[in-house]
């Protein structure tokens, strides 16, 4: 598979060592950073957190817009849409938001950041760290090869879902009074969950189809949303129904 001669010379695009240098710097952080934040007390990150929370809402809320507009514009299809490599405006616009996706990506290594500045260790799960740094190389791949077409399904739902997502997050940033009107978290992960549903469906309706789309592009798209779907239903499992079941034990022993 050749790389899109349009995005291959753009930032973070042109070479995997960039991306690469990030990802490395990112695990070197998870590794480090507790160590250095044992004996510190928790960093108030309050006005960052709004300010960042909201930044990314707006972010979100643009890249599903564009997302949207391009492809309601050039006629995509949801069933089969091979990528559009002219330097149409059109595609081309396409393009530049599946980059921005992209740079999302590696701003959203900062949650894990904020979570050790503010000593949330039990949020660095496993589930939350290979989210963040699989999603990098993802769309490192996904720009550099096939900047449109059937992946731009995973831009515009992901972007829609973090709208909401960060929304919640910067209500949270706000303070405990907030947390009676944040009721809503259980159907966050559900929301999250049916992305995954929807593009694993739409993944997998594509890879069989006879569809002008690269195979390879298929499988690991595929592969990634199977895994996340066992990773954020166990996660929704033990987060919702295990505390139900524990409640209720304990009340059955009073």
């Amino acid at each position: 598979m050749e790389a899109n001669k349009r995005t291959d010379g753009w930032p973070l695009v042109y070479s995997p060592v960039p991306v690469g240098c990030i990802f490395l710097c990112y695990l070197f952080i998870i590794w480090v950073g507790p160590k250095l934040m044992a004996k510190r007390q928790p960093v108030n990150l309050k006005p960052v957190l709004i300010v960042y929370n909201l930044a990314m809402v707006c972010l979100s809320a643009y890249m599903f817009y564009e997302f949207t507009a391009s492809s309601w514009l050039a006629k995509y299809s949801l069933l089969c849409q091979p990528v559009d490599y002219s330097d149409s405006p059109l595609a081309m616009r396409m393009a530049r938001v599946c980059w921005w996706f992209y740079f999302s990506k590696v701003i959203e290594l900062s949650d894990t950041i904020f979570f050790i500045l503010r000593k949330k260790n039990s949020q660095l799960t496993f589930l939350h760290i290979y989210h963040h740094a699989t999603m990098i190389f993802n769309w490192w791949a996904g720009v550099k090869y096939v900047a449109g077409g059937q992946s731009f399904l995973i831009g515009q739902i992901n972007s829609l879902v973090h709208v909401v997502m960060y929304l919640y997050y910067g209500l949270a940033a706000l303070g405990p009074a907030m947390m009676k009107y944040l009721w809503w978290k259980r159907y966050l992960t559900t929301l999250q969950l049916l992305q995954f549903f929807i593009v694993t469906v739409h993944t997998t309706y594509n890879l069989f189809a006879d569809c002008d789309f690269p195979d390879s592009m298929n499988v690991v798209v595929l592969a990634y949303s199977l895994s996340l779907i066992a990773l954020f239903s166990n996660f929704y499992y033990q987060s919702y129904l295990a505390k139900k079941d524990k409640v209720r034990e304990t009340d059955k022993v009073h």
